[in-house]
């Protein structure tokens, strides 16, 4: 148990350090936007945006954007994710959903791995991420839809990408049902993919519902 433990691609025993995560080039390109926009607006000289830019493209975590940009305005894709909430326990994890002529659900407190796939064929997929805990700053999800149905639900704290393609179909973020609430400690929800003859659809809530009504499928 100790080794696979210690694999590379196993589930770490204990939450990761969201600080100490690598980052991505995207990442930095988002900081260095940052910076671009403040010295555009006077806030920063052009000699602080170049010693910024190369501390940004010398970054290697997250812990080392911070600095960078912490006397500016807050930006959500530029801090790490909180621990999101500690008192759900978030044991379980799914590294994908496959849904072929049914359904699959992932919803309640579980345990979000940083890249998640997602495969629907003429059936439906529901992941409702408000009471899960990502286990990264960012996470990725990647659907393959089919003549089928994917709906992903996100809490107001949750910074949505949409990067999806719809072919005859649809691929896209619905109207928020309420108004969003970024910090710079927002999460990063990355969705990609394809939607064949299909819907895949990023929608933002409140609070899920509870006791009867959940149980009904409702929230």
């Amino acid at each position: 148990m100790a080794a696979e433990a210690e694999h590379p691609g196993s589930m770490p025993a204990r939450r990761p350090d969201a600080a100490q995560l690598r980052i991505s080039d995207a990442d930095r390109h988002r900081v260095a936007d940052v910076l671009r926009e403040a010295a555009g607006e006077g806030r920063i000289d052009l000699d602080e945006l170049d010693e910024r830019l190369e501390a940004a493209y010398a970054a290697k975590t997250y812990a080392d954007l911070v600095p960078i940009t912490a006397d500016l305005p807050a930006h959500p894709a530029t801090a790490p994710a909180a621990p999101r909430p500690a008192n759900l326990p978030a044991s379980v994890t799914h590294d994908s959903s496959l849904a072929i002529l049914g359904e699959t659900r992932r919803v309640g407190a579980w345990l979000v791995p940083p890249e998640h796939r997602v495969a629907a064929f003429m059936g439906g997929v529901r992941i409702d991420l408000r009471e899960a805990t990502f286990s990264a700053a960012e996470t990725v999800i990647t659907v393959s839809a089919v003549m089928a149905g994917v709906d992903i639900v996100v809490d107001q704290s949750t910074h949505v990408v949409v990067e999806g393609v719809g072919v005859m179909g649809d691929f896209s973020q619905s109207r928020d049902k309420v108004p969003a609430e970024l910090t710079p400690d927002s999460p990063v929800v990355r969705v990609k993919g394809f939607a064949l003859m299909a819907g895949v659809s990023v929608v933002r809530k409140g609070a899920p519902k509870t006791g009867v009504r959940r149980m009904l499928g409702g929230g």
